[in-house]
């Protein structure tokens, strides 16, 4: 009977759209309900494949009328799932077009657009704007996030960038969020995620990106506190321009550049990121280089091609988190090198260390992602294939949490991570954030119909 009665209100929705609705018995359900984390099964009454922001309109309404729950799916990860319901899914992945300004260096992105839409965009125009580590994720689950990325030292977080956004509210009304119309959902827009409506596309600043270079350098993972360190003192001590991250991980096959010794076995990864020319990003980084690495690449990509240098494909199943550290003294970095002993090998797992600073510090003090103090961010990120994995996978992310812990700041970017409960929610945005967005989601969303998210419940 549930089948039946889905697609009756599948069939009366989609006379209202210019989009697509799925059932459980339409071709196609299967791919679309499908998303990164392996681990995540569930399986939607309803997927709108929205064309325009009066689809999203229409979907709201409908949910509402009918009591479904809602799930609002943009373009990318969602490691925790809640881009699913078994209710109604508003997916926006058909509304990624991205328009650049080239003379007002601005970019208007579509709510469902992912960072190769936005890159690719911008990168023929010689500008670019804080995206993620990869190109697959999504520009609003991130911008919304906070997001932080490999050019945030020297472009500020993501959000920082936000000059406005377009958003379909829980009572189906479509606003312009900007300083001077709805200054309080503009804000709230500024790292509060999804909990205040659909946002169906942005307005992001853009800034000028002439040349831009990605490094890879590897090393046996026994001189990961060694290297630790000397990659600490060159971002402390270095211009803004330079971003990346420490990253134990499975010595890739298939690259000319990795040692045989390497494959198939734990590595030390240092990756580099350096707005600018490659000669300029050999003499700021001269002391890793000078490290003797066992393996290296490095090459001035197009921001749009670098961005994909480190895509992990669909498929696997996800566990991650992170802890935020006001310092990395030396005991912090050998306690982050000893939790690469435990990590899945082989498998796509990372164990990351990014460096953060620079503009992020410098960024907006009011806007509600308190974790952009911290100094450095520990990312344990654990995918893998096989189901029988999955408690070592989650012990070992939790483990290293607890070996980082004595120099947390306590805050956490939750775009790292999956459901970790309540209080972790809060720290995410703040004890005075949490309430300033509390009151903000009472005004436009007093029903919490969007609370498949990392949840700011109304005041």
């Amino acid at each position: 009977m549930t089948g039946l009665r889905d697609d009756a209100m599948g069939g009366e929705l989609r006379s209202l759209l210019t989009g697509d609705v799925l059932t459980r018995e339409t071709a196609g359900y299967d791919d679309a309900r499908r998303v990164f984390n392996a681990m995540i099964d569930r399986h939607p009454a309803l997927i709108v494949q929205c064309e325009d922001r009066t689809d999203v309109a229409v979907s709201v309404a409908f949910a509402r009328d009918h009591g479904l729950e809602v799930a609002v799916r943009g373009g990318g990860h969602s490691v925790a799932g809640l881009a699913l319901t078994d209710g109604l899914v508003i997916d926006l992945r058909r509304m990624n077009d991205v328009s650049v300004d080239p003379v007002a260096r601005t970019a208007t992105v579509g709510g469902g657009a992912i960072m190769a839409d936005l890159d690719r965009a911008c990168t023929a125009h010689g500008l670019a704007t804080t995206g993620g580590r990869v190109s697959t994720t999504g520009v609003g689950g991130f911008v919304l996030g906070g997001g932080t990325g490999w050019l945030d030292r020297l472009f500020g977080l993501a959000c920082d960038n936000l000059l406005e956004a377009e958003v379909v509210t829980a009572g189906g009304e479509v606003v312009r969020a900007a300083p001077d119309s709805h200054p309080d959902l503009f804000w709230a827009l500024h790292g509060g995620g999804g909990n205040f409506g659909v946002v169906t596309s942005m307005v992001l600043r853009l800034h000028p990106l002439p040349a831009s270079t990605f490094g890879l350098l590897l090393w046996q993972p026994e001189r990961g506190p060694e290297l630790v360190r000397a990659f600490r003192d060159l971002i402390e001590n270095g211009p803004d321009e330079l971003g990346g991250g420490v990253i134990f991980l499975t010595g890739p096959a298939g690259e000319d550049f990795v040692p045989a010794a390497l494959v198939g076995q734990l590595a030390l990864a240092i990756v580099l990121v350096y707005a600018g020319t490659e000669t300029e990003l050999r003499r700021v980084a001269g002391p890793l280089f000078d490290a003797a690495p066992a393996g290296q690449y490095v090459a001035e990509l197009p921001y749009d091609e670098l961005q994909s240098a480190m895509d992990d494909p669909p498929g696997y199943r996800n566990y991650w988190s992170a802890e935020h550290l006001h310092a990395l003294p030396d005991e912090a970095a050998d306690a982050f090198c000893a939790g690469a002993a435990d990590m899945l090998v082989p498998s796509a797992s990372q164990h990351v260390l990014f460096s953060m600073g620079g503009a992020i510090a410098r960024g907006p003090a009011d806007h509600p992602v308190p974790w952009r103090r911290a100094s450095w961010v520990v990312h344990p990120f654990g995918l893998w294939t096989d189901a029988a994995d999955d408690e070592r996978g989650i012990r070992w992310t939790r483990a290293v949490r607890a070996a980082v812990r004595p120099w947390s700041t306590g805050d956490v970017y939750l775009n790292f991570i999956g459901d970790e409960g309540r209080e972790r929610v809060v720290s995410g945005f703040g004890a005075d954030g949490y309430a300033r967005l509390a009151a903000v989601k009472a005004r436009y969303d007093p029903a919490n119909m969007f609370h498949r998210n990392h949840n700011v419940r109304p005041a």
